[in-house]
């Protein structure tokens, strides 16, 4: 009897329930906030009739649909971008960044965290030691736990543009006023928080990595038998799962029903659910946030008080879900019942917002410079499908260009393909005959459109170059071989065949080579391999240029890759990472191979290259005066750049793409490649 009136009052509810969202009385899930509008961004009416989000909006009589908006100060302040920011300070270097020295005390020391801080801001490419050069003064608010804070900087200039940062919620009283000043804190609370002003941080760890950081811990997309549905923050810390019975309230003490199984799980400090509830109510709970994103554990944030971290730039309605604490059955049925693929996108993302924006604290510190990069150039920012799509904004440049389909990431999402031509970038560097033959064989390819010849040898240029279709061009490099990924505005196409003077191609090879590429824009698509792997008795990091089934890199001398990699070398890499390519020239594929596969979580391309290459293989980048000899890669170069990249990226592959018919028994003539097989 008592499981019949039980079951009884849940179909009454359910059907209550069900009335209730029909007829619009409750909004139980409300999508997580969405990226505000840019300073001076047209924006558009919305397109949802909840009268929460309309509150942001101006009425219909204010401003014509297309004016732009700027964003409003509130609660009391009436600063905002336009007025409290002096941007043509800006002009000519773009965004510079000066931090203002601070002195730690015995009272106040300078913790670890504050150390990662400074070590992230002077190693990205916005710093400068000169506060006349800087568009930004930057200021870390050291938080004592006696609750005192640190005094205003001199010059203070009532704040103007000023940059008050915190990876804490505020935990003592300003003893100086804000004035004109953008905070960075974390978790501020929504109602002292200024959109399009300040900027909302995660609240980190003490031991958060300063660089790299741990990966997501997702493995598998969809749940697997016996995970549990729901895990619950505790306040002593862990995670408590509770099973996927409809009846169940676990987060509100006044329930009368069943709450279904549970577990404890003190300590573990990522869950392993597919759903993570997180309390609104406190700012505490910041950090499980950050924990359940790496986990791949979806966050439900019932009626949150504090200001989701990056809210500006990050669709949050991709990743987590906002639910009404007020709706617990409700809500534990809709959960139940999300769709599959739903499920899917929600957990993926999680795991791409971790890697790209808070796996570390450099990664923190740097979306947060780019966000304010973003304001200073106003329409030619990042668009909302570079911050909110893989591999994210910190490496999608702005420099380079704003429409997704010039990157080499996105042309599956845009339906578009590269452009069908190349640029050769003939590399000489070492003494030794100018590479004529080579111009021959890849001025034939039907694909080429351009040869450029950077001329970087002590030697002195030849009279007289190949007549050949491709237009070709000399240059004057400059001894060094990062000047080899230099982007040079000379380039033409998006694609580059990468070589070396002493490289040894054919025209099919080349054509083959290119033609996988298309299909791969993002990828390196190369010849010759070298593979990494773990030395257990040195304890370290190594690679080798043996031939082998398993591969990772792929020489530089001789491969096709997007041109906007020259960009990311030159303008996104640490200075003291080309400085090694420089000092150790055989490191130079390591690192673009490096970034390559930092960027895009992916192994390079093999292809075949005929017998006359294998005899004659392209040296590994000689620097000026090399000999001819091959030089054996440095044993240090790739443990100090797992080192400066906080982790190993390189990704290892056991595939090798061949033309169609290749060593297959029938006849030469059928075959469209057919010089790869000659002897």
């Amino acid at each position: 009897m008592q499981s019949w009136r039980r079951k009884s009052l849940w179909l009454a509810l359910s059907a209550s329930w069900l009335l209730l969202v029909l007829l619009g009385g409750f909004p139980l899930f409300r999508p997580a906030v969405s990226p505000r509008p840019r300073p001076g961004a047209p924006q558009r009416w919305p397109r949802w009739l909840d009268t929460e989000l309309l509150q942001s909006f101006s009425q219909p009589g204010e401003l014509p649909e297309d004016a732009p908006r700027p964003p409003q100060a509130s609660h009391g302040s009436s600063c905002n971008w336009g007025t409290c920011f002096d941007t043509s300070k800006c002009r000519g270097d773009g965004l510079k960044v000066f931090v203002h020295p601070v002195a730690a005390r015995p009272a106040r020391p300078i913790s670890e965290t504050h150390r990662k801080i400074l070590a992230s801001v002077e190693g990205s490419r916005y710093h400068t030691f000169s506060p006349a050069e800087a568009c930004l003064l930057l200021f870390l608010s050291l938080d004592s736990p006696a609750g005192e804070c640190s005094p205003a900087p001199t010059p203070w200039n009532r704040g103007r543009n000023h940059l008050v940062l915190s990876l804490h919620p505020a935990p003592c009283p300003r003893t100086f006023q804000l004035g004109q000043a953008m905070v960075a804190e974390a978790s501020p609370t929504v109602d002292s928080f200024r959109p399009g002003f300040d900027v909302a941080l995660p609240l980190l760890p003490e031991a958060h990595p300063l660089r790299g950081g741990a990966p997501g811990q997702l493995r598998q997309h969809s749940p697997q038998p016996g995970v549990a549905l729901l895990a619950l923050e505790e306040e002593r810390g862990g995670w408590r799962t509770a099973g996927a019975n409809p009846s169940a309230c676990p987060w509100d003490g006044h329930c009368e029903q069943d709450p279904g199984p549970e577990q404890t799980h003190p300590r573990e400090t990522l869950p392993n659910a597919t759903f993570c509830l997180i309390s609104g109510q406190r700012v505490d709970a910041s950090p499980r946030f950050l924990q359940a994103l790496q986990a791949g554990c979806i966050p439900v944030l019932l009626s949150p008080r504090w200001e989701l971290p990056f809210s500006d730039v990050i669709d949050w309605s991709k990743a987590a879900i906002v639910a009404d604490e007020r709706l617990p059955l409700q809500v534990l049925a809709a959960l139940q019942e999300m769709p599959p693929a739903r499920v899917l996108a929600l957990r993926q993302q999680t795991q791409f917002l971790w890697d790209a924006y808070f796996s570390s604290v450099e990664k923190v510190i740097h979306t947060t410079l780019e966000i304010i990069q973003d304001r200073i150039f106003g329409t030619s920012a990042h668009p909302s499908l570079l911050w909110n799509s893989p591999p994210g904004a910190l490496l999608a440049l702005p420099t380079f260009s704003t429409i997704p389909r010039d990157f080499p990431f996105y042309h599956l999402q845009q339906g578009s393909r590269p452009e069908g031509r190349f640029s050769a970038l003939i590399w000489v560097g070492a003494p030794g005959q100018p590479p004529l033959k080579l111009i021959q064989a890849v001025a034939g390819s039907q694909h080429c459109a351009q040869i450029l010849v950077l001329w970087s040898s002590e030697q002195p240029l030849p009279s007289r170059w190949p007549e050949t279709a491709a237009p070709l061009t000399v240059m004057d490099g400059h001894r060094k071989v990062s000047d080899r990924f230099f982007p040079y505005s000379a380039i033409s196409t998006d694609a580059i065949l990468s070589l070396d003077a002493r490289s040894s191609l054919s025209t099919s090879e080349v054509d083959f080579a290119f033609v996988v590429w298309q299909s791969f824009p993002e990828r390196m698509v190369g010849f010759l391999t070298w593979s990494h792997f773990w030395n257990e008795a040195l304890g370290g990091w190594g690679y080798t240029t043996e031939r082998a089934n398993e591969f990772s890199m792929v020489l530089t001398t001789a491969a096709f890759y997007h041109r906007y990699y020259h960009t990311l070398f030159t303008h996104s890499l640490p200075k003291a990472l080309r400085t090694l390519a420089d000092e150790a020239p055989t490191c130079v594929d390591v690192l673009m191979n490096f970034l390559v596969a930092a960027v895009t979580k992916l192994p390079p391309i093999k292809v075949p290259y005929g017998k006359q290459q294998q005899e004659a293989a392209p040296l590994a980048s000689g620097g000026p005066g090399s000999g001819p000899k091959h030089q054996p890669p440095d044993p240090d170069c790739i443990n100090r750049m797992a080192a400066a990249f906080g982790h190993m990226p390189l990704v290892s592959s056991r595939l090798r793409l061949d033309p169609v018919l290749f060593k297959d028994p029938v006849s030469v003539q059928r075959k469209k490649y057919r010089s790869l097989e000659k002897p």
